[in-house]
């Protein structure tokens, strides 16, 4: 019987990645590499539009990308991932990728990107990399 030891609070529970980077950052870092990944060019309005935010709320997101080093941001420039960006960007992409194909999975359906939005941040590497491990194993 689960005597309740390993019960704590959400606050208690809240992942920590030890990234030195926010969830809120995650998501960025996430669509600016997205982005990239298609084009040579990522600008704040585009990426504002992406995300559904302000330019004003974007540009101020990147220039925290870019104090933690993962971004290069010149003010009314391109935006574009470090190596060590790209390196965690790219993890991101393969998280949200692994995410969306295990609910996917579950709810017999194309695409479940605004459930894997509210969840993707709740999982550890180790997790993510066996879920991929599972999906594999059933194909």
């Amino acid at each position: 019987m689960d005597d309740g030891s390993d019960f704590y609070t959400f606050q208690k529970h809240k992942p920590n990645s030890g990234t030195r980077i926010t969830s809120s950052m995650e998501d960025y870092l996430e669509m600016i590499c997205r982005l990239f990944k298609k084009q040579d060019i990522v600008r704040i309005n585009e990426l504002a539009e992406k995300l559904h935010v302000r330019p004003s709320s974007a540009s101020k997101m990147v220039g925290n990308l870019k104090y933690s080093g993962l971004v290069t941001f010149e003010k009314y420039g391109y935006i574009k991932p470090t190596d060590s960006g790209f390196s965690v960007g790219e993890y991101l992409l393969y998280r949200h990728d692994v995410l969306n194909r295990l609910l996917c999975l579950i709810n017999k359906s194309e695409n479940e990107t605004e459930q894997v939005e509210k969840i993707e941040h709740f999982f550890d590497e180790n997790t993510v990399r066996n879920i991929d491990k599972f999906l594999k194993s059933k194909i």
